[in-house]
């Protein structure tokens, strides 16, 4: 039931089909009994409780804490050159997060693509994001989409960590001959073990949501996962909780806007999606979609850790606004308004209202911090996740954005701030562009971001960023009374590549991460 106070948005039936009822005998639910969900009052620390068909635990108990997971080593960055005039393939990049190293904040390897323009942007693991091994957790198989050549590579990073290396390729005319589908975006693993790629538009270039299936073992194309229903108009970002036997997505926008731009003009003309979707997700249907309003441009979700809860939050990008959306009685799901944040009245900007563009969102991994970063404002947000009320703001910080004091943007109403943020300089290094995405380590103590959302809104926004090339900061945060600090010893600065300044997007740990671990 929605809290006093709430605006519930009604959700729109796509398909009649039964209601599900999970059995307290299906395996799902089984395992997910066999959880405990432990958050001490004032440590702030999770324990779970793993009861998993692994060889290494063999129906065992493994207890672990934030505290006891290992500290990221490195990191596996994607990064692009495509619209940036530079003849170069993408590359994913190795940094060196261990603050004991000498090359600590460096990129220690790149692995280039086999072709040019793909523009890779998300990643995500294989078959062991949800199987991780007890003793290492660490995973095997990288799969990096290419957002614009709908090509798919496989990147071992299992054998040599710091050395990962392509072992396998989808070629784009495989999956538009199978499934009529592109523009690839975020990969996740299924409980199957199959690995589900979310599309923005077909081959022909028109916009088009589903998913396309690999082969949870042989990383094979199979063909495409939604069955027997009409797919929504566009996709972006996916997540599911078992459990409920649920998938939720998000619209996203037209494949058009990512070639050639954002364009104040398709506002009102369908460019910029507006629904939210929720599957079912062993029958891979479309049970329902909620309108979350016109271009309001649903982009991240994210369901909250804990196995059991049915709730989970989606970013509007340039609506501003944080949906949760969690399940009611008889297995409906609702959507209500959490979180707001207010546009910005300029001058000298593409219009004279800039939305705040959240166009990212992370759970911490004991469910208690949610963290927005807002691309065109340069903040990123810590919220304090709360059952009775809404999430409450706790820690602020800006690393960029178009509203820098001394810009070309002039503020002339903000209902927050009492005057424009300063720049950031990091390590002698001024910061440009704005939060993207972000990674958060497992023990919710170092939140790490880039700043490209893709090339050419890139180049439209931040010309600066093309130019000078991409950063990737570290922000410190305190996990006992909320707060955001950037980390002065820490930036890597991907404007200094042997090729020439690149622009760096997705973050992954080999150990683990707030982002792709979902718990079985």
């Amino acid at each position: 039931m929605a809290q006093p106070g709430h605006q519930l948005i009604k959700a729109i039936s796509h398909v009649q089909v039964p209601a599900i009822q999970m059995c307290t005998g299906c395996k799902f639910h089984a395992r997910a009994e066999k959880l405990s969900w432990n958050i001490g009052p004032t440590s702030g620390l999770l324990q779970i409780a793993r009861f998993g068909p692994t060889e290494a635990t063999k129906g065992t108990s493994e207890i672990w804490s934030l505290t006891e997971v290992p500290r990221e080593e490195v990191a596996y960055v994607t990064c692009t050159y495509n619209n940036l005039g530079i003849c170069q393939p993408d590359f994913l990049a190795t940094v060196d997060l261990d603050p004991c190293s000498p090359c600590y904040g460096q990129v220690i390897h790149r692995l280039p693509m086999t072709h040019l323009k793909d523009e890779l942007h998300a990643s995500g693991w294989g078959k062991s994001c949800s199987c991780c091994d007890s003793s290492t957790r660490r995973k095997n198989k990288l799969i990096l989409p290419g957002l614009i050549s709908s090509r798919v590579y496989v990147v071992d990073v299992g054998s040599k960590f710091q050395n990962p290396w392509i072992c396998k390729t989808i070629e784009p005319e495989e999956i538009f001959h199978k499934c009529n589908k592109a523009y690839l975006n975020v990969p996740r693993c299924l409980p199957t073990g199959d690995v589900v790629i979310a599309n923005m538009g077909d081959a022909a270039g028109k916009e088009k949501d589903g998913f396309i299936v690999l082969d949870g073992d042989t990383l094979d194309l199979r063909g495409n996962w939604e069955k027997g229903c009409e797919v929504p108009p566009t996709g972006y970002d996916f997540w599911y909780q078992q459990c409920h036997n649920v998938l939720i997505s998000s619209a996203g926008v037209d494949p058009r806007s990512l070639r050639c731009g954002f364009c104040p003009d398709d506002y009102g003309k369908g460019v910029f999606g507006r629904r939210l979707n929720v599957w079912n997700l062993s029958c891979h249907t479309l049970m329902e979609y909620f309108d979350l309003g016109e271009d309001s441009l649903p982009l991240s979700v994210k369901f909250l850790h804990n196995p059991n809860a049915a709730e989970g939050y989606v970013s509007c990008a340039l609506s501003g606004v944080i949906y949760r959306f969690f399940k009611c009685e008889r297995d409906n799901w609702a959507v209500e308004e959490a979180i707001r944040i207010p546009d910005k009245q300029v001058t000298g900007w593409i219009m004279d209202r800039m939305p705040a563009f959240p166009s990212n969102i992370v759970i911490s991994e004991d469910d208690r911090y949610l963290y927005v970063s807002n691309w065109l404002h340069g903040d990123i947000r810590q919220y304090e996740l709360s059952r009775n009320c809404k999430p409450k703001l706790v820690g602020q910080v800006f690393v960029g954005g178009s509203i820098l004091r001394g810009g070309c943007v002039t503020v002339c109403r903000d209902e927050e701030l009492k005057c424009q943020p300063e720049p950031l300089v990091v390590k002698c290094k001024t910061v440009h562009g704005g939060p993207c995405k972000m990674q958060l380590s497992l023990d919710g103590k170092r939140l790490y971001v880039t700043n490209s959302f893709c090339s050419t809104w890139d180049k439209q926004f931040y010309p600066e960023l093309v130019r000078e090339g991409s950063v990737m900061l570290q922000i410190d945060v305190d996990t006992q009374n909320g707060g955001l600090t950037v980390n002065e010893n820490f930036l890597v600065d991907f404007g200094k590549e042997p090729h020439g300044p690149c622009l760096a997007h997705e973050i992954h740990f080999p150990t683990g991460d707030c982002t792709t671990e979902i718990l079985p």
